[in-house]
């Protein structure tokens, strides 16, 4: 028996004069806007910006100038004035942070601390101790002992 084909729902064109924020294509943004992963690579994060001043269109958007961008590869622009640094976290944070870590990629079998996160939840252990045979010495860390400080600061 043949498929039907899906019905596709109605596409909503909202005129571009009706548009709130001001659209810019790609290429053509004035300076001191960014995206927000512009803003990461840059090290700012978004501080003081309440919202974004711009839309970045698609580039499908970019061949039809009389309608405003809605498909969800859009990106919003931001203020590079408005920006502030990112924060460093303390030495406090980056120990929870590790402990967490720790907690999540530590075999509770075996005591060997891996680089990845382990399947606790559904296999309850890491893939050696489940399967039965021994891990490469590469990818783990043996934890009998508390470690004193393995932190990144």
């Amino acid at each position: 028996m043949p498929r039907t084909r899906k019905q596709r729902g109605e596409v909503v064109r909202v005129p571009r004069s009706l548009v709130t924020l001001p659209e810019f294509d790609r290429g053509a943004v004035p300076e001191g806007l960014v995206t927000r992963r512009a803003l990461r690579e840059m090290g700012l994060s978004p501080g003081d910006n309440e919202g974004p001043v711009a839309i970045l269109r698609c580039r499908l958007c970019a061949t039809r100038p009389n309608w405003s961008c809605r498909h969800p590869t859009r990106g919003f622009l931001l203020r590079v004035d408005l920006a502030r640094p990112k924060r460093t976290p303390t030495l406090a944070q980056e120990l929870a942070l590790d402990r967490a870590l720790a907690a999540r990629s530590t075999c509770p079998m075996c005591s060997r601390r891996y680089d990845y996160c382990l399947p606790l939840r559904t296999v309850g252990s890491c893939d050696p101790c489940a399967q039965g045979y021994e891990p490469t010495p590469g990818t783990y860390v043996l934890t009998t002992t508390p470690v004193a400080h393995r932190l990144a600061a």
